[in-house]
């Protein structure tokens, strides 16, 4: 095969290509790093006048009321009620259809239930949260009276619903991914299919499953749009899923109508419970990718 000359078109369009790519790259990094100076210089204003100590360890959120209270402690709990009621649905049936995937259905079978399955991660969010508020609400009610209009429940059970396919699909490649040698040496010593499953392959690929648990999570906790319309606007300190509660998305949402004036103390509150919030997903996508790469380099 002939080397391109210098000069020649062909090395003038691989220079092309690589040029946009990189300046695709750079757009990505200058827009995340673009996104952080925001949030960073925002919240010096908020934290000029509040206390971070205050805001990260109060239990009391009223940021518009007279006494004004910033204590992010409601809304934490809030989003994290939410998310472990999404995980508590999301995390056990989306591992026991990738083990049926991956180890029990037959090739037919796995054609048509994959694809069925990551269908709905192509149903936008706000249809989800009509589906909470239409559907999902009035049936809780109908069986627990004392369930609110709006309440954290109703946005669990469809937020888990919403990330099952994450969780199964890619709990899924993990297991598909473990080495048909490890299989063949167990039923070679008498182990039955749930055996090898439960006590193989499973360990073999917990650090993929691990993955994609704490994607699913953190995807869970910068969901807005089901929370904000299902899940209600009342931050409090509450274990009770029958109640209404406020996430960190849904204020974010609230405040972005623009009742706040820009530039006031309210308004900064904005980016600070933003800052907050992308710390809490970076943190979970830095743990994610560290249990991938464990993943990938457990069997080569």
């Amino acid at each position: 095969m002939q080397k391109s000359e210098p000069g020649s078109a062909s090395t003038f369009g691989e220079r092309l290509i690589g040029a946009l790519l990189f300046g695709c790259g750079a757009l990505s990094i200058l827009t995340t790093v673009g996104i952080v100076v925001v949030l960073l210089t925002q919240s010096l204003g908020f934290f000029a006048e509040v206390s971070p100590v205050e805001f990260l360890a109060g239990t009391r959120w009223s940021p518009d009321l007279v006494p004004r209270s910033f204590g992010i402690l409601p809304l934490v709990n809030g989003t994290l009620l939410v998310a472990a009621g999404a995980a508590l649905i999301a995390l056990p049936v989306g591992l026991a259809t990738a083990i049926y995937l991956s180890e029990f259905a037959s090739i037919r079978t796995k054609r048509t239930v994959k694809p069925a399955l990551e269908i709905l991660a192509g149903i936008p969010t706000v249809v989800y949260g009509y589906f909470a508020v239409i559907l999902v609400t009035p049936i809780l009610r109908s069986f627990f009276p004392s369930a609110g209009v709006f309440n954290a429940a109703s946005a669990a059970i469809v937020l888990g619903i919403m990330i099952l396919p994450m969780v199964s699909s890619l709990s899924e490649d993990a297991l598909s991914a473990v080495p048909d040698a490890l299989r063949e040496a167990a039923y070679g010593v008498g182990a039955t299919p749930y055996e090898v499953a439960t006590r193989i392959v499973v360990p073999a690929g917990l650090p993929g499953i691990a993955a994609s648990f704490v994607l699913a999570i953190s995807r869970a906790i910068a969901e807005t749009i089901v929370v904000t319309l299902a899940a209600g606007a009342t931050p409090g300190m509450t274990l009770d899923l029958l109640q209404s509660v406020q996430t960190m998305t849904a204020y974010i949402v609230q405040v972005s109508l623009g009742d706040a004036p820009p530039g006031s103390v309210e308004y900064r509150t904005l980016f600070a419970v933003g800052l907050l919030l992308f710390l809490i997903t970076l943190a979970l996508n830095l743990l994610s990718q560290r249990m991938t790469a464990r993943f990938r380099g457990s069997f080569q």
